[in-house]
């Protein structure tokens, strides 16, 4: 077995979260009642390179292969991710462990990559790959002012195609599953503001690409910025999806501490975009032992072995066991309908959105009633000024007046796109909705404050 004989260790951390929080992850019923399908990663001699010193910018060659004088960021990299276990990808800053989250989402060119990636054997199919996973970046693109269950709702209705029955109870059922049934109807908020806390926001944002139910998790550094209380109740949320749903789940992580450690199955160290180690910690501590090195008995394995990165070389664990092996071949490739991208029809997805954005303009009731204030008394100024205008240039100024006043307004539209710009990003690259039907919701919404 790979596990870091977690069988005493796992208790004693168990107990220490119950006394902070309970997180009743279950396993939901495959439809059909047949097993759920799992999903095995590989890449082979992975490689990506971006432009060296913005050589390609203004080339058109970058856009279909990788320059000769292009930036290595990933090298020859070979690692797996395997259903059930926790896989975490460490390393220092810049060494890469982003860039590879990202190519295994399917989130980065396909020219700039080189080598191979599979999934249960097969070669990955980005797009399709893409409705059987979930991708969590690091920062938390959410709605500030909508709750914790409308965030999710609406998530629901956009990625699943379902309902407002349907979704809620497909969001119940998640509340439930992430612990947040208690915060439900409290609103999402910000790092500046009120609202939900750094843990539980998290945990919306792991929802959110949780709602059709991913065989796949993919996140960037979820714990960044959460004191060790919050960062461990994440890991733990994790593990426990690995473990009772059979999730291939992948994290980045930075400096995680001892109890994070014992919640680990495999590392993946990364050092200059090159793999340094993987598997278990009990492998690491062996090969630092066998290069001569002496880990401090207050220092983690992990923490040294940044330090003694070059005493290091590659070796991989042993193979995965035959039972489980057989497993994942028998639930062999991905077989959705590869013409269904998107789960609404253009209307469907106009109406949803447009739906979110008046519901976050009625949420805010006093810039609300200010722009109508502003445009009632902007029309009655102009109205009066340019009353009973009979020569022709008095209604050319009136026109002039009057689009200086329309364009002007436009501006108040470019706060609101840069807010929502990394919502977009995330939903569009997931194939939660297309961007003209974003645009058209948009425009539907606001330009009746415009004019």
């Amino acid at each position: 077995s790979l596990s870091l004989s977690l069988s005493n260790t796992d208790t004693h951390t168990h107990n220490w979260l119950g006394l902070a929080m309970e997180l009743p992850v279950k396993s939901p019923s495959p439809a059909g009642g047949g097993r759920k399908r799992r999903y095995r990663i590989e890449t082979k001699s992975l490689s990506y390179g971006v432009p060296a010193n913005g050589s390609g910018l203004l080339d058109w060659r970058h856009w279909y292969r990788v320059h000769a004088d292009s930036k290595p960021i990933l090298k020859n990299v070979s690692c797996e991710a395997r259903p059930g276990e926790l896989l975490a990808i460490v390393g220092p800053s810049g060494a890469g462990k982003t860039t590879l989250l990202s190519v295994l989402a399917g989130m980065t060119h396909p020219s700039r990559v080189g080598g191979d990636i599979l999934v249960n054997g097969h070669r990955m199919n980005p797009s399709r790959f893409r409705r059987v996973s979930g991708y969590v970046t690091q920062d938390d693109a959410l709605f500030p002012l909508l709750t914790v269950e409308e965030s999710l709702v609406y998530s629901a209705r956009l990625r699943l195609g379902a309902g407002r029955a349907e979704a809620a109870a497909r969001v119940r059922e998640l509340l439930k599953e992430l612990g947040l049934d208690h915060v439900a109807g409290s609103r999402v908020g910000n790092h500046g503001g009120q609202g939900i806390s750094g843990g539980e926001r998290r945990r919306v944002s792991i929802g959110v690409d949780l709602v059709h139910d991913p065989a796949v998790l993919l996140l960037d550094e979820p714990t960044s910025g959460l004191d060790s209380a919050s960062a461990l109740q994440v890991v733990l949320l994790l593990e426990s999806m690995a473990k009772v749903q059979g999730k291939t789940v992948v994290l980045t992580i930075h400096q995680p501490g001892f109890r994070i450690l014992e919640l680990l199955d495999r590392v993946l160290l990364l050092a200059g975009g090159t793999v340094r180690h993987q598997g278990s910690l009990d492998l690491l501590e062996k090969k630092l032992q066998e290069a001569g090195h002496c880990i401090p008995q207050h220092v983690n394995v992990l923490e040294y072995a940044m330090d003694a990165m070059t005493s290091l070389d590659y070796v991989d664990t042993p193979s995965y066991s035959q039972e489980l092996v057989a497993g994942v071949a028998h639930s062999g490739t991905v077989k959705e309908d590869p013409n269904i991208v998107h789960a609404n029809s253009h209307l469907g997805e106009v109406a949803i959105l447009g739906h979110r954005f008046f519901h976050n303009i009625l949420r805010t009731n006093q810039l609300f009633a200010a722009k109508m204030i502003q445009s009632a008394v902007a029309g009655f100024g102009l109205g009066t000024i340019f009353m009973n205008v009979g020569n022709l240039q008095a209604r050319v100024g009136f026109l002039a007046f009057t689009l200086t006043f329309l364009l002007s307004t436009t501006t108040e539209g470019l706060p609101v796109f840069l807010q929502e710009r990394r919502i977009l990003m995330r939903e569009t690259s997931r194939g939660a909705y297309r961007v003209s039907s974003y645009v058209v919701a948009n425009a539907l919404v606001f330009l009746p404050f415009l004019l």
